[in-house]
Formats: C-alpha cells, sequence, structure tokens
C-alpha cells in the first residue's frame, strides 16, 4: 500500500459544506438535527447532509480557531455514539495467516486468512484491505472514527488472528511495534525499524492516541509462565482465550486439543500477572445438547472455576468449508434452531455473575456462509425482548454500565463484590447508582502464589488487574460535570485497593498498566518495574 491511501479523506462539495455549516449554526441555536437536515437537504433531491459531513465541517471550524470545542454539539452529531460509550475507542486488526496448532473440527480456513476467520467478517475485511500490515489497520481505523465524531486518545487495540503465541515472536513484536507506529502518528514514508518496541511504548505514554489496553487471543494450552512474561514485554493486558466448553468429552470429540483443566490452570495462571480474563464458550458443539450446555455453562463459575472477567458466548455456526459439515451430512450433527438457541441463552444469561461482561452473544459472521441452524445475526437483541418476557434480567457489566447516565461522585455507592476462583480471592470494587448502573469498576486479585509467574514483580504483591470508569469517552484531561469519566471515582478505587491490600498483609500493590495508562498510575504514586507499575504500602 502506497503512502498516501491513508491520507485519502471524504470529498465534499462547496455547496454540501455550505449546507453543513448551517445546520451546525441550528444545532448550536438549539434547533433538532433531523428538523434542520430536513430544512437544508441537498440540492436537487440528493437527500440529507451525512453526519460525517457536519463531523469534518465542525472540527475545521474548531481547528481554524472559530469555535471552541462543543462537547455537546459534538456528541449530537456523532455517529454510532455506542462505540465508545464504554470509555474507551476499541480499534481491531488482523494477523497474516500463519498455521494453527489446532485441528478444531467447526474452524474455517480460508486462504490467506487467519484459522476460524471469513473474509466477509468486518475485521477480517479491513484486514485483507490493508494487507494485514498492522500500520495501515490501525492508522486507518482511527481517522475513520474520528471522521464520524469519536475520540481517539484513548485506544484499546484488539488484535485478533487465532492463537497469537503460535506465530514466531520476531513477527509479534513487530506487528505490535508498528500498532504503536500508528497510535504514534509515525510518517509512513519513515524507515520502518528506526525504533525499537520499548521506543515505541515509550513515545506513547503521552501520545495523541494512548493505548489503554493490549488483547492478544491464545488457546489455554499455549499459556505458561514464560508467555506470561513474554506478554507483558509486548504491552498485552488482556488475554482472549477459547474454552469452547468445561466439557473433556465435548472438546475430544470436536479435536479442540486440550482439556477442561487446562483451561482453569491458565485462567489461574493470567490471573496471578494480573491479566483481564476473556473466555470464548460455544454451545451446539457436536455431541452436545440444549441441557448438556445448560449444565456445562454452570461449570464456568463459583468456587474454584475460571471466573472469566469477559465472555463472548459463540454459538457453534455450520459452516462448509469445516470438518464439521461432514458430521451433518452423515446426520451426526445437528444445528438447533434459532428458537431452541434463543431459549438456551434466555435461560442462562440471568445466571452471569455481575463482575463479568458479555460482551457478545453471536459472531460476526454473514448468515450466507450458515449452512443451516440459527442465521439470526440481531440473536442478543431478541434475548433481550425473550427475559424482558419472562420478567428475567442480566446483571452482568454491559447490560449494568451507566452509558448516557448522568452520573456524579455524590450520586454513587462503593461496594465490594467478592468471589474465589482457582488460586485467588477477587474483590470487585464498584460504583453503583441507585438504579444499579455500573460507573466503574476495579479488579483486585490477592493471589494464592504469586511466585507461579516467576516475576519478581509480583512477589509479595496484590495485583490490580483492571480500572474502568464507563460513559462516553472523553478526551484526556476532560472535565465534565456528570459525567462518569474524569470524576475522581478512579482515584476512590485505587484507594479502596491499597487498604484492601494493605489490611490483607501484602507488603505492595501492582498494577498491569498498559502503555497509556503509565502517567495516570504514576501520577498516584506507582513506579515502573521490569514488567508492572508497583507501589509500596
Amino acid at each position: 500500500m502506497k503512502a498516501e491511501a491513508w491520507q485519502k479523506k471524504r470529498e465534499y462539495t462547496e455547496v454540501e459544506l455550505a449546507l453543513a455549516l448551517e445546520i451546525l449554526k441550528d444545532l448550536k441555536a438549539g434547533v433538532d438535527l433531523n428538523a434542520s437536515q430536513r430544512a437544508h437537504p441537498k440540492p436537487d433531491g440528493g437527500g440529507f447532509i451525512p453526519k460525517h459531513a457536519l463531523v469534518s465541517v465542525y472540527r475545521q471550524r474548531v481547528e481554524a480557531g472559530d469555535w471552541e470545542e462543543d462537547a455537546d454539539l459534538l456528541k449530537a452529531i456523532r455517529m454510532k455514539p455506542i462505540r465508545t460509550l464504554s470509555g474507551v475507542t476499541t480499534v481491531t486488526v488482523l494477523t497474516k495467516y500463519h498455521p494453527c496448532p489446532g485441528n478444531c473440527i467447526f474452524c474455517p480456513q480460508e486462504d490467506q486468512l487467519p484459522k476460524s476467520y471469513l473474509s466477509e467478517e468486518p475485521g477480517a475485511k479491513r484486514g485483507v484491505e490493508n494487507n494485514f500490515d498492522p500500520f495501515y489497520q490501525v492508522h486507518n481505523r482511527i481517522k475513520a472514527l474520528e471522521a464520524v465524531g469519536h475520540p481517539t486518545d484513548k485506544i484499546e487495540l484488539l488484535i485478533l488472528g487465532g492463537s497469537f503465541s503460535s506465530y514466531p515472536r520476531d513477527y509479534q513484536e513487530w506487528f505490535v511495534r508498528r500498532c504503536f507506529d500508528a497510535m504514534n502518528e509515525v510518517n509512513p514514508d519513515d524507515e520502518p525499524d528506526f525504533e525499537t518496541l520499548t521506543e515505541a511504548q515509550q513515545r506513547n505514554v503521552n501520545g495523541l492516541h494512548r493505548n489503554v489496553g493490549l488483547v492478544v487471543e491464545t488457546r489455554p494450552d499455549l499459556v505458561t509462565p514464560e508467555e506470561l512474561a513474554w506478554y507483558r514485554r509486548l504491552g498485552v493486558t488482556k488475554v482472549q482465550m477459547g474454552a469452547q466448553s468445561m466439557d473433556d468429552r465435548i472438546l475430544k470429540l470436536n479435536h479442540r486439543g486440550h482439556s477442561a483443566q487446562d483451561t482453569l490452570d491458565a485462567t489461574a495462571l493470567l490471573r496471578a500477572g494480573g491479566f483481564k480474563i476473556v473466555l470464548h464458550w460455544m454451545p451446539n458443539l457436536l455431541g452436545a445438547t440444549p441441557q448438556s450446555d445448560r449444565e456445562d455453562f454452570l461449570r464456568l463459575w463459583g468456587e474454584g472455576a475460571a471466573c472469566p472477567d469477559e465472555l463472548k458466548i459463540y454459538p457453534c455456526q455450520l459452516l462448509e468449508n469445516t470438518r464439521l459439515y461432514e458430521h451433518w451430512k452423515r446426520g451426526n450433527y445437528h444445528p438447533y434452531s434459532e428458537a431452541s438457541l434463543l431459549d438456551l441463552i434466555a435461560d442462562i444469561k440471568p445466571t452471569v455473575p455481575r463482575y463479568c461482561r458479555i460482551n457478545r452473544i453471536i459472531r460476526d459472521i454473514p448468515s450466507t456462509y450458515v449452512v443451516a441452524g440459527n442465521k439470526n445475526t440481531s440473536l442478543r437483541q431478541d434475548i433481550q425482548r425473550e427475559m424482558q418476557r419472562r420478567g428475567t434480567h442480566c446483571d452482568c457489566i454491559r447490560c449494568r454500565e451507566v452509558r448516557r447516565t448522568e452520573v456524579t461522585g455524590g450520586a454513587v455507592a462503593l461496594h465490594d463484590l467478592v468471589y474465589h476462583p482457582a488460586n485467588a480471592e477477587e474483590h470487585f470494587l464498584s460504583f453503583d447508582t441507585e438504579e444499579d448502573k455500573l460507573a466503574g469498576f476495579l479488579r483486585l486479585s490477592l493471589p494464592e502464589d504469586p511466585s507461579v509467574t516467576g516475576m519478581a514483580d509480583l512477589q509479595g504483591a496484590a495485583i490490580i488487574r483492571e480500572v474502568h470508569v464507563y460513559g462516553q469517552s472523553l478526551e484526556v484531561g476532560t472535565e465534565r460535570s456528570g459525567i462518569a469519566q474524569h470524576s475522581g471515582l478512579g482515584t476512590r478505587l485505587l484507594a479502596e485497593a491499597e487498604r484492601i491490600a494493605r489490611d490483607n498483609g501484602y507488603e505492595k500493590l501492582a498494577v498491569i498498566a498498559a502503555v497509556g495508562t503509565r502517567g495516570y498510575y504514576a501520577g498516584r504514586g506507582f513506579e515502573m518495574s521490569k514488567h508492572y507499575m508497583v507501589k509500596t504500602l
């Protein structure tokens, strides 16, 4: 890809720009957006002026010094505001093809794509369009988000592509460094190896697009203490793993290549290292029934269980270019109907603990790929309606986060939910509103044996695995009355975590800080050690 490709912007006619300016003036005067768009249509029946044109003109006016920053105006013209209502802006990138160590019967394989990914999935399409180049994937996505009004100064980088740990380490390091180069807005014409990963990370600490989270995917049987130290060198803070099932019989039938105990051991090790844990769980695998899936889901939770921080429920989907398709043709596999799947998930969703976030309930696979069974890609919304009909509700983080709700520091109460996954005591500290909406939380882990990680930073330490304050993502340093972000909730959560760690006899408190959050924690008494930021208690 040539350098000028990433500089390409939408072009607008002089008439469109003039109309966009009139609409913005209306909005500043209190006129409703839809009413103003109808009053200022494109000439000759060309339709309405789109929001991205309004954002472009707004930014031009601000950059020229004609207008002051106006958060309320930007909120009115922002496209798809839900993308940043969780407090950060997610940018997803895809690695190039590399052989997968797994041999799962349900995974498709397309030419030049990482195993299990399909070329028409939105994230995969962006990877293909950018020739899997990490720099252009990140840069183009940031520019696309900015163009529709989203803040991009706090980036959670999500690296997809199967088992990241199975890629050569020099490729992993190069890939991550080029992602940082894009977040640092390095000129793509520069020599690509002009700085090291460490130098790129250091530049990002105070960069324009700070990395506040770095997520990779792997398999439970690839998680080792040595791998944890490598993850921290890359800047990883969250790990996604395909558990798929906690039933060894089901795992074996589907040729998953690891056991339920491997998943349990991996989650315990990752938790001891302070990583956030995302598990993928798959109902409707070969050999499963709706009832066995209900029973299997319960194995994720409770005393000594995996207890993931986040969960993706990915019902197994029957795709033609898989070995599972051959089982189906022989009559050995039966996809659940949409009604059966909806009934199953509506049953289990209310049982999800308050400390977990259900990120997804179906993969973004176009229905044209699915041979038989559920083809409804909006299943989550239908499940919500079914639960409302039943009078049940879900208390997961996603269902409770404040989003657009106005929040002030005095309108929330602090709660400490204590639970005991394998080899740790967890404290889920949360600020909740009177309506039980979640304004912010902190995950504090009191490990039974910190030495299992082999990292000296964690010896004698309790560890903060995540601090997250919800609400529309705001620019760094922004203060807005009634908004959870930047209202001091994070500092109050840290103080409570310190108290709990001290009361439990820990000598120090460590935090798994993303590169772009180091400044935040440094301002609160933490100092950078080899892999973590640490504060002596």
